[in-house]
């Protein structure tokens, strides 16, 4: 029998199932150690019960002995550009495609994320709230989305996508697809509430120069403090905060000093300014894999781009190695545009020459959960948390480039107790709403 909400929503996903996993390793994120032997009970979405040996109720679960694989937490991608779809050759037609071309490609860039692992994305810039009450809803699979709507940019900043010669005023990004353009502190406040009242989750400004935008230079600080402090007082009274794109320390510290509480990229971050976040509590969010992918695909960036990519490419790993040792609170990112967004997990291979496994699981788990102000559900493996579940052939703890090999070493994916994406008969996946064979 229908009931009435199925026919009102007739993508709605199947109760949830309750499975119990035995003979588990569980990896724990937080403290950095393998729990080994364990029993997890999944019920309602949630991780219902731990327990080392077996669990005297079973009634009405599914049992699955893991045999000793690995129970990861879910991944947390904390920046990422849904709406910069493949199908294109270069950059230039990742960004300023009609809205209809990107939108009906971004559920397959979202399915593609969730079966590499990633039970959690935060988009910096030009994915919608419909894109995610269309997830949580059932209408097709993909990550939990965190929302900055679109990212704030000065005219001329890192969201103007007009070239030099275009001069006209009405269209040219004032509201585009990636970022909306506010000049003065008035325009800033009301650009914030904008995005705040579309679903932000967090607010995201360009606060500096960029490689892909045509008009502005790297060392280029945006936006000016009084437009900064607008904009973090409208977050801060919606109880949101805000997170800028920077390279330079010039860049990093005007928007660390006017509120800004997290910054996105920072290649050329130098000890001082990272002391200086350290002391704030500001969380940095690097994404080197997206220079070295667009490094990689000939003709894929401009020539103007090119050169300037080439420059961050080489900052990268230093200033991730003096983040780490100023102890900043470090989270996974990858940026990726279009195409390359294949080469998500590469991430944890670049970062790896630097970060030690247990340190790189960290920054793709508990410190984003910590960013985005949900670290009592998500990131870990605990009674209580979502069930947003990984399992994994191999410790990741031990190699933390087995996540760079998911055709290898990830079984299945599970997100909120449902098995979206699995390659291991023993897990089938249960997601999809279930056909009835006539025979």
């Amino acid at each position: 029998m229908t009931t009435k909400s199925q026919r009102i929503k007739p993508w709605q996903l199947p109760p949830h199932k309750t499975y119990i996993f035995q003979n588990a390793n569980i990896v724990d994120s937080e403290r950095g150690l393998i729990r080994k032997e364990c029993t997890v009970k999944v019920s309602n979405g949630v991780i219902d019960e731990i327990k080392e040996g077996p669990l005297l109720d079973t009634q009405g679960a599914i049992i699955v002995d893991l045999e000793g694989r690995f129970l990861c937490p879910g991944l947390i991608d904390a920046h990422v550009h849904l709406m910069a779809v493949p199908g294109f050759e270069d950059l230039s037609k990742a960004f300023g495609n009609p809205f209809a071309v990107s939108a009906f490609r971004q559920p397959y860039v979202c399915q593609q994320m969730l079966s590499r692992g990633f039970t959690s994305v935060r988009d910096c810039g030009g994915a919608t709230y419909a894109l995610k009450e269309a997830i949580e809803d059932g209408v097709f699979p993909g990550p939990r989305l965190f929302l900055s709507v679109h990212a704030l940019s000065q005219t001329g900043g890192h969201a103007d996508i007009r070239g030099p010669h275009d001069h006209e005023q009405c269209c040219g990004g004032a509201n585009g697809d990636l970022g909306r353009i506010c000049d003065g502190v008035e325009d800033c406040i009301k650009a914030t509430r904008e995005q705040i009242r579309t679903g932000a989750d967090f607010i995201k400004i360009m606060a500096g120069g960029g490689v892909t935008t045509p008009t502005d230079k790297l060392e280029n600080v945006q936006f000016t403090a009084e437009e900064v402090k607008a904009i973090t007082t409208v977050a801060g009274n919606a109880d949101l905060w805000v997170t800028a794109h920077a390279y330079t320390p010039k860049s990093i510290r005007h928007a660390i000093e006017n509120g800004c509480r997290g910054i996105e990229h920072g290649n050329f971050l130098d000890e001082p300014t990272a002391k200086l976040m350290a002391e704030q509590g500001a969380f940095l969010t690097p994404t080197l894999v997206t220079y070295a992918e667009m490094n990689d695909l000939p003709g894929y960036l401009p020539p103007e781009s090119a050169k300037k990519n080439s420059v961050v490419l080489e900052a990268g790993i230093r200033s991730l190695k003096i983040a780490s040792e100023a102890g900043v609170t470090i989270c996974f990112g990858t940026d990726l545009l279009g195409p390359l967004g294949s080469a998500q997990t590469r991430e944890f291979s670049i970062r790896s020459e630097v970060l030690s496994s247990v340190d790189l699981l960290r920054t793709a788990t508990v410190n984003p959960a910590r960013m985005l102000r949900v670290e009592d559900r998500l990131g870990q493996i605990k009674p209580g948390f979502v069930a947003d579940l990984l399992v994994l052939e191999s410790n990741p703890l031990e190699d933390i480039n087995i996540l760079d090999s998911p055709d290898k070493h990830l079984f299945a994916v599970m997100k909120e107790g449902r098995v979206y994406h699995s390659r291991w008969s023993k897990l089938p996946v249960d997601a999809p709403t279930p056909v009835s064979f006539i025979q």
